[in-house]
């Protein structure tokens, strides 16, 4: 099973005020603001949910195809995601604007002052989705992530006229778009990807009932946070997994992403819903113990033993049979 995965591709620029904003901001001159603070900190780290998917099946050895646009400075993020089992030969380079990138300092306080430039992801939607399929030899899934929102119509629409299936994946543009909008990307889906709180807002925006929805789509994929997820299905039984214990709580920065590897990988295994939903939960479960979207690490007997604990021997065996 082949699977492309469509979305953002970014580089995240975190910095550190030592002081507090609040300190420098002049009650009667808000209106007027020029400020510059000298930071003491400085991460980058790789992001956009696109890669951070991807990065996870490739961890998982399942060779996703990452689909997006980056800029001439993606040189860096495409060797490592390359050496992490990534196949990023479908990503479109553009030749005027740099990757997207997210600024975001933050003070003693914790507030924070950040920036998102969008950059050559709006070069997305230039992307043909046949192309893709053409060099790989056929797609058997594609993931439609968050991305800028025409190429995110444009690969839907391409799925469709060309009967591939698609599993659609809002998660951060949810907030920007229309009901129509939403009714046009998911009407259709294979599956539906949403947390909680996105399931809910889709519903509002589009004004269809959750048994709607369910009707539209083939299975619905409801994250819940630290209770693991739900997949419903019209007219079977919902499948509910829970989470492994967690370690530590490091930051939760990507795990929603880290999921949907799992998820995708089991897929691609060829294994039943629940133990492709119990795989992303053990991924999820690494991603959150670590400082970073792509800096965990997989190692195999590491990953077995915890997943063991949480979900028994009979399915340790049958992912231990797939798991490289």
């Amino acid at each position: 099973m082949r699977i492309a995965v469509t979305g953002s591709i970014a580089t995240d620029h975190l910095m550190t005020f030592p002081g507090r904003f609040a300190d420098q901001l002049v009650a009667d001159q808000l209106h007027t603001v020029s400020l510059s603070f000298l930071v003491d900190q400085l991460d980058v780290r790789r992001g956009g949910v696109g890669a951070n998917i991807a990065f996870g099946m490739g961890q998982l050895g399942t060779s996703p195809v990452l689909v997006g646009a980056a800029g001439p400075d993606f040189g860096e993020y495409r060797d490592w995601l390359d050496r992490h089992g990534v196949d990023t030969a479908s990503v479109r380079i553009s030749e005027t604007l740099h990757t997207a990138r997210f600024v975001c300092t933050t003070d003693a306080d914790h507030n924070q002052i950040g920036s998102f430039y969008t950059g050559a992801m709006s070069e997305a939607r230039l992307i043909e989705l046949k192309t893709v399929a053409d060099r790989v030899g056929g797609l058997d899934l594609v993931l439609i992530g968050a991305d800028d929102p025409e190429a995110m119509m444009r690969h839907t629409e391409e799925c469709r006229s060309r009967s591939i299936p698609f599993a659609a994946d809002f998660s951060q543009q949810i907030a920007r778009m229309d009901g129509e909008e939403i009714r046009t990307l998911l009407d259709g889906a294979t599956y539906l990807f949403s947390n909680e709180y996105e399931k809910g807002l889709i519903e509002s925006k589009t004004g269809w009932s959750d048994a709607e929805i369910l009707d539209r789509v083939g299975h619905r994929v409801t994250t819940l946070g630290a209770r693991g997820v739900r997949i419903e299905r019209v007219g079977e039984e919902p499948i509910e997994v829970g989470c492994p214990d967690e370690e530590r709580k490091a930051d939760p920065t990507g795990v929603g992403d880290a999921f949907r590897a799992g998820f995708l990988s089991g897929l691609v295994w060829g294994v039943d819903h629940e133990r492709a939903a119990q795989v992303g939960c053990m991924l999820a479960t690494l991603v959150i113990e670590t400082v970073g979207t792509q800096e965990y690490q997989l190692r195999r007997a590491h990953f077995m033993e915890r997943f063991t604990k949480a979900y028994g021997d009979d399915a340790a065996r049958e992912v231990r049979a797939h798991l490289v």
